[in-house]
Formats: C-alpha cells, sequence, structure tokens
C-alpha cells in the first residue's frame, strides 16, 4: 500500500487549518487583552480622589485615562479578529467533505442485510434510470454497478468488508493544508522572499534586539554602565554628603541620549539652563570632573535641583523634569544596593574602606526628598496641601511646638484646629484627610537563634535571627483612638477607676497562670533532683513558699490547685517518714530514684519536643515566605510634585551607631499592605560582651517617618565541643573492633575476679 502527498487544490483543508489559527490567537488574546479594567481604574481614582486630587501624578493619570485611545484601538482589533474568525468558521461549515466511508446500500438506497432478491430488483430498477442509452447519468450509473457488484460478488464483497472499497486496497492519501499555489512553479520567487524576510530578516533583528537589550540592563532596568558608574564614585568617596550625591545621581548614563532614547537633548536647553542655574546659585557649575561636566549630567542635575527647591520651569524642560525625577528613586535603590555590595566586600576581604553609612542613608533621605519634592532643610510639614513656608511660624510658636508630622498627629483636636485656623473649615478638612492616609507603623522585634538548641541564648559568633514584624495603620485610626481615649488633664469617676483596677488586675492574674505553672514545674522538678535526707519535715516549709508564690492565681482553679499540693505534701510526707523507718531497705531507694530519673527523662523529653515544633514551625514560615509571590501594590503615597503614582515601600536594617556601620544589610519592603514579617541576620560579634544596636525603619517616600527602635545584644560564650564523646568512639576496621572486644572481655573478666575475691 503506497502513499501520496498532495497539496489542496481546492482550498478545503486549508481553510480548517486557517480557521483553527485564527482562534489560537483571538481566543486567548481576548481574554488577556480586552480592556474591562478601564472601568475599574475609573473607579479607582474616583476613590482616590478625595485625598490625591492635588497630586501630579493623579491629574496625569486621570488626563490619560480620559484621553487615552488605547483601550479603543485594542477593541477594534480584538473585534477584527473575531470577525474574521466567524466568518472562516461560516466558509468551513458550507464546505462538503471529500472524503465518505463507502456504502453500498446507500447508492443503491436499500436498507442494509437486504436480501439478494431486493437487491437484484433494486439495480433493475436505478439501471433503467441511469443508464447512459436511456439519457441518464453515467457517473451515477457507474456507481450502481460498483455496489451492486460489491453486494453480489463474492471477491468484491470481502474487499467491502476487509478495506472498505470493492476494488481492494487502495494507496494512502495525505493532504497538506496549504493551496497548491504556493509551490506552484510560477509563485516560488515570491515565496522565497517572503521566507527570506521573515526568517532571515525581522526574525535575527527582534532576537538582537531583545539581547543587545537584555545585556545592557541589570534585573531592575538599570543600566549596567550607571551601575559600574555608582560603584566607582562610591569607592572613591566612601563619605558622600547630598550634594555630592546629587552629581553622582545626575551622571547616570539614563540620562544620557546616547545611551537612552528617552533622554532628549533640546536647542532651548543653551538658553534656559543657564538661566535656572542662576537661579539656583551655587550647584558646581564649574567642576571639570567628567561626567559632571558632561550637558546632559548638568541638565539632569539642573532639573532635579529644580524639581527639590519647587520652581516653576518652562513647558519645554518640564516634560524633561518629569522623566529624571521618575527615574531617580530607582536608580537610588541601585545605589543603596551597590553601597551594601561594596560593604560586604570590605567585610569579607578587606584591603579598602566600605562606604560609610551616612553614605547609604543619604540615598534613602534623598530618595524622600525627591518623592515629596522637598529640600533637606525643609519641614515635613510642607508634605501637607496649603501648607507654605509663612504658615510653619504658627507651628513652631511656643504654645504648640509642631515641627514634625507625629507633634501635629498628637496634637489634640481643639489645639490643631486653633493653630491651622489660617486655612479655612474646608481646606483643614482637606488637610486632616490627607494626614489621616499617612501610614502609621508599629514595629515588634524578637531577637533569637534558630537552628540552636537554646534560641535565646547568643554565642560569640552564632547567626542571630532578628524578626521584625510591621504592622501597617492610617493615621485617622491614630485619631480614633485618641478620641475614644479620656484626655490626660481629666480625672475618670471613681467607678471606672475602680473597675480599671479590677480589670488590670484580672489581666495580671491571667498573664501570671502560665508563669505559676512554670514555677510549680520547676519547684518539683528541683525537688526531685534533691536527696531523699531532707525527709517530710523540709518539704513542708517548701510547699508554703510555693503557695505564697503563687497567691496571684484567682478563682476556683487556685484554690484547687493549693489542697492539690497539700495532699500531695501530706502525701510525700507519709512517704518520707515510712522511708525513714525503712531506711536500711536498699529496693525501695532504687525503685524511687528509678522514678526520679525517669520523671527527669519524660520533663527533658517534653522540652525538646516543644523545642522541635517551635524549629519545625519556623521552618514551614520561611518556605512560605519564599514560595509566595507577593504584589508591590501597597498604598499610593501622597505627592504634591512627583509625576508617577509611588508606592509605599521601605527600607529595614540594623546598625551599630557607635562605630557607624551596617550590622545587617538594608532588607526593601515592597509588600507591606497590612502586616509583613521581616527576617534579618547577621554575625553576633566575636567577643563578649553587651551590644548596643538601633533597627532602623526608613521610607523611601515620606518625610519624617522614619522610626528607631534600640536593640541590646547580650553575647555569652560559645559553648566548647566535647572531643571524647562516647558515641564518637567507632572502629574504623574489623580489627579494630574484634581488638576493642577483646579488651572488653579481658575487663570484665577482671571485675568478676576482682568481686570472688
Amino acid at each position: 500500500m503506497g502513499q501520496q502527498f498532495q497539496y489542496d487544490d481546492s482550498g478545503n483543508t486549508f481553510f480548517y487549518f486557517l480557521t483553527s489559527f485564527v482562534g489560537l490567537i483571538v481566543i486567548p488574546a481576548t481574554y488577556y487583552l480586552w480592556p474591562r479594567d478601564q472601568n475599574a481604574e475609573q473607579l479607582r481614582l474616583k476613590s482616590l480622589r478625595r485625598v490625591h486630587e492635588r497630586c501630579l501624578w493623579y491629574r496625569l493619570r486621570l488626563m490619560k485615562s480620559q484621553q487615552s485611545i488605547v483601550p479603543t484601538l485594542k477593541k477594534a482589533a480584538l473585534l477584527l479578529g473575531w470577525a474574521v474568525f466567524l466568518f472562516l468558521a461560516y466558509k468551513v461549515s458550507k464546505l462538503d467533505r471529500e472524503y465518505q466511508e463507502y456504502n453500498p446500500y446507500e447508492v443503491l438506497n436499500l436498507d442494509a442485510g437486504a436480501s439478494v432478491a431486493e437487491i437484484k430488483k433494486q439495480y433493475r430498477v436505478l439501471s433503467l434510470k441511469y443508464h447512459p442509452d436511456k439519457g441518464g447519468d453515467e457517473a451515477m450509473f457507474m456507481r450502481i454497478a460498483k455496489a451492486y457488484s460489491a453486494l453480489t460478488n463474492e471477491e468484491s464483497r470481502q474487499n467491502w468488508e476487509n478495506y472498505g472499497n470493492p476494488d481492494g486496497p487502495s494507496a494512502t492519501r495525505f493532504g497538506i493544508a496549504l493551496p497548491a499555489w504556493i509551490v506552484d512553479q510560477k509563485n516560488s520567487m515570491l515565496v522565497l522572499l517572503v521566507y527570506a524576510l521573515a526568517f532571515m530578516v525581522i526574525l535575527p533583528v527582534v532576537v538582537g534586539t531583545w539581547w543587545y537589550r537584555s545585556i545592557r540592563y541589570s534585573g531592575d532596568q538599570i543600566l549596567i554602565n550607571t551601575t559600574q558608574l555608582f560603584m566607582h564614585f562610591m569607592y572613591k568617596t566612601p563619605n558622600m554628603n547630598m550634594k555630592r550625591l546629587t552629581m553622582v545621581l545626575t551622571a547616570a548614563f539614563e540620562f544620557d541620549p546616547r545611551s537612552n532614547k528617552e533622554a532628549t537633548i533640546r536647542p532651548t536647553d543653551n538658553i534656559e539652563v543657564p538661566q535656572l542655574i542662576r537661579e539656583l546659585g551655587n550647584i558646581n557649575v564649574k567642576k571639570k570632573e567628567p561626567p559632571f561636566c558632561y550637558p546632559y549630567s548638568l541638565k539632569a542635575r539642573v532639573l532635579l535641583l529644580a524639581h527639590l527647591a519647587r520652581m516653576e520651569v518652562s513647558e519645554e524642560l518640564e516634560e524633561d523634569q518629569r522623566f529624571v525625577v521618575r527615574k531617580s528613586p530607582a536608580l537610588l535603590q541601585e545605589m543603596v544596593n551597590v553601597g551594601c555590595q561594596l560593604t560586604m566586600m570590605a567585610n569579607n576581604r578587606g584591603g579598602f574602606h566600605a562606604p560609610r553609612l551616612v553614605s547609604i542613608e543619604n540615598c534613602m533621605k534623598l530618595s524622600q526628598m525627591v518623592v515629596q519634592g522637598l529640600q533637606e532643610s525643609k519641614s515635613p510639614l510642607l508634605q501637607l496641601p496649603h501648607f507654605e513656608e509663612e504658615h510653619l511660624r504658627y507651628c513652631i510658636s511656643k504654645k504648640y511646638k509642631v515641627r514634625s508630622i507625629q507633634d501635629l498627629v498628637s496634637l489634640k483636636d481643639s489645639d490643631r484646629r486653633n493653630m491651622l485656623r489660617f486655612l479655612g473649615e474646608e481646606k483643614y478638612d482637606e488637610v486632616m484627610a490627607v494626614l489621616g492616609s499617612f501610614p502609621h507603623i508599629t514595629m515588634d522585634i524578637k531577637l533569637q537563634v534558630l537552628d540552636d538548641e537554646d534560641s535565646n541564648n547568643i554565642t560569640a559568633g552564632s547567626i542571630v535571627t532578628v524578626t521584625v514584624t510591621l504592622t501597617r495603620k492610617r493615621m485617622s485610626e491614630v485619631f480614633e483612638k485618641e478620641q475614644d481615649s479620656q484626655c490626660p488633664g481629666e480625672e475618670p469617676p471613681a467607678e471606672e477607676t475602680q473597675q480599671g483596677e479590677a480589670n488590670k488586675s484580672r489581666t495580671k492574674v491571667w498573664q501570671n497562670k502560665n508563669k505559676a505553672a512554670k514555677k510549680v514545674a520547676k519547684s518539683k522538678k528541683k525537688k526531685l533532683t534533691k536527696k531523699k535526707g531532707a525527709g517530710g519535715m523540709g518539704q513542708q516549709p517548701k510547699v508554703e513558699k510555693q503557695k505564697q508564690a503563687n497567691g496571684n492565681v484567682a478563682g476556683n482553679e487556685a484554690v484547687a490547685t493549693t489542697k492539690e499540693e497539700d495532699e500531695e505534701a501530706s502525701d510525700r510526707g507519709s512517704d518520707s517518714d515510712d522511708g525513714e523507718a525503712n531506711k536500711d531497705s536498699p529496693s525501695e531507694r532504687d525503685e524511687e530514684s528509678d522514678k526520679q530519673s525517669d520523671t527527669e527523662v519524660d520533663e527533658i523529653a517534653a522540652d525538646d519536643e516543644e523545642e522541635w515544633k517551635a524549629l519545625q514551625q519556623s521552618i514551614q514560615r520561611r518556605e512560605r515566605a519564599l514560595l509566595e509571590t507577593k504584589s508591590k501594590i501597597t498604598h499610593p503615597v501622597y505627592s504634591l510634585y512627583f509625576p508617577e503614582e509611588k508606592q509605599e515601600w521601605w527600607w529595614l536594617y540594623i546598625v551599630d551607631r557607635k562605630d557607624q556601620t551596617l550590622v545587617s544589610m538594608p532588607y526593601h519592603v515592597c509588600t507591606l499592605r497590612d502586616a509583613e514579617e521581616v527576617e534579618l541576620k547577621f554575625p553576633a560579634p566575636s567577643k563578649t560582651g553587651n551590644y548596643q544596636y538601633s533597627v532602623i525603619l526608613r521610607s523611601d517616600s515620606y518625610l519624617g517617618l522614619d522610626q528607631i527602635k534600640p536593640l541590646k545584644l547580650e553575647v555569652h560564650e560559645a559553648k566548647q565541643i566535647l572531643d571524647n564523646h562516647p558515641q564518637w568512639d567507632i572502629p574504623e576496621t574489623e580489627e579494630d573492633e574484634e581488638d576493642q572486644e577483646d579488651s572488653d572481655g579481658i575487663e570484665e573478666s577482671e571485675d568478676d575476679d576482682e568481686d570472688n575475691d
């Protein structure tokens, strides 16, 4: 049986292929690209309007969502694709099937299993009707004759039953779902031209462009040359002040038109940039050190400083300024990463000075300044709307002494209204709405040594894990708590005072239940380890002391516990009296010692089991944190002058303020919506003693919301490892094992001889 390949001359199978191909493109594209989020974006912006209405990024985003034609073009393209798909599907539905299963009974219009007489009769009727000599259809007559032969001739019938064809097995034909004109000799040059254009021009250009871009950028979409530039200057200037840092930042190759097509140099720069320089004052224009003296670097520096000074620029420079400001936070994050890498290299290898802590923290502070559009010396209150320089004198007066956001929040509502009376009622409500949206972060710090028997004992050189639990709330929740609480100057009624004291006592009782139980367990453990010679009279005072120590335990549980202890003490006293009476009996002493040892083993096993469960839970928590991929969309930042929507992100790290060094590398917290748990690891000092560290939480977007918490570290001497542990005396060979068995046998025989003597 042969095989034949042929192209689709009629185009039927090509339509099947084309319909499937268009469907595979249109259906997933509709699911992923249909702009169904347009209404959701409008609703989101509407919900943010009350707080962020005056923000530059909000106005730009609102204008873009209203004027953008991209969603309309997407819908039009997808609808066109669906129209083509439906047309092809309709075309395919009208095509006749070329291949049908041959059935001679259907040709003769007979039911399956008809008798030979019926077949002959039907053949005579149809042959008279379709015979060519009678004016019938010759092709139909040939089909009728073939069907009659398949049902009456034995050989034809067997061929039809075995191969589905009365003529026997035929060659298998495979159709290629491409029209025949593609391989036609007349169209060969056109087809070759299309193939060459697709696979020799377009595909190499696309792959080459992607590869060239990938090798120029890092994982954070920062130019590799920019990272090398930052590393050079941070190594060259370990102690970098804010002015020098601004120069290094604006020297990034992202602002160079030769490296980035988004950056532009305009003909009007020669006029407008010098004018801005004169207004700004001293910005190190005469510095001849490259690349600070290059035109692109000077322009970016001037535009960034004008943004920090909240100066107005021309419409032509405004677009370039937004580009510089928008790129700056990511570049500053890259500078922080570079500073941390150089610090790690200096700690591991040595040989050069690492960047000072002040340099890394200046990068973080400059990020806050860029997002808020404020200079270093300006008040954090200027982040709020309607606040101007002349208004600050009301805040910093001797009566209010409000210099920070926290001072403004902690102020009484009446004093706050009186201080901000220059705003008016409407502006005051807007300021309070913005202030209420600011983040309020609480830090809970836990210090431990994981994967160790005693996780609370920090030894020299051990790996310390500081687990910081961050909880994010809104400032408005702080206002609500202050309003619910009593004012400090007022005294609550006597009944409320008594009730509060009762609640406090109940809280203390509830908190001390576990402590009391632990004390009882420890006292029992001490009694079990002591010698029996003390007797029952010596144990009775200890029970009384124990009862006094646990006097805070309230309710029937405490009474029941003391009664049980009295009964146990009396039982132990009677047992001890019996023991004194029969103290010459060695069997009873052995039984009591066995009981004591069994009790100690059980308690130690229970403690080990609890520690093992805690260790397993910490490991599972870390594994879940590694597997989870959280969104970096947290909360939009309120920023009056930043041109792009910025999310709230934070830096968390540990420092030694005494030596001005980093203890743990800064962790960039990008997923803090409500609560986040972060683990900071660092090696404990090699010398024993007490150390004072600081855990710092620093915002990358807000000024004046940074937090510092002290961290006390008590380092003990490391445990000594026993060299001659009995479990490690394992013989290396069979001969050593036999020698050891022989020596053990000799020692046992000598002991038996001594006992016999």
